[in-house]
């Protein structure tokens, strides 16, 4: 099992910056990728940025160099720095770890809400 928290959400004035956090705790070892994710009301869950163990990344194609996503494997942390920010940003951000090779599985945070308005 891997427990997940987040940290860093808040409100924001559009082109403001934030910085979001995720621990994981728990059996971390198995973590092979940890990512964000992202729901705005009405919208289904998309997916923000990934990082894998080896520090390879994906990130979606709005992200357009604003967001950054690294990771620090000795903390089990995952951070998504957020610049740039636009009131199309708000939503709940979710922290995500996949465990497993052929049987996967996928653990989430309780999300934290990241408001861009002015």
């Amino acid at each position: 099992q891997v427990q997940l928290v987040e940290s860093g959400g808040g409100l924001v004035q559009p082109g403001g910056s934030l910085r979001l956090s995720c621990a994981a705790s728990g059996s971390v070892s198995s973590i092979n990728v940890m990512g964000w994710y992202r729901q705005a009301p009405g919208k289904q869950r998309e997916l923000v940025a990934s990082i894998s163990n080896d520090g390879s990344t994906n990130s979606a194609d709005f992200v357009k160099g604003r967001f950054t996503i690294s990771r620090m494997n000795a903390k089990n942390t995952v951070y998504l720095q957020m610049n740039s920010l636009e009131p199309e940003d708000t939503a709940v951000y979710y922290c995500n770890a996949r465990t497993g090779v052929i049987v996967k599985q996928y653990y989430w945070g309780q999300g934290t809400q990241v408001t861009v308005s002015s």
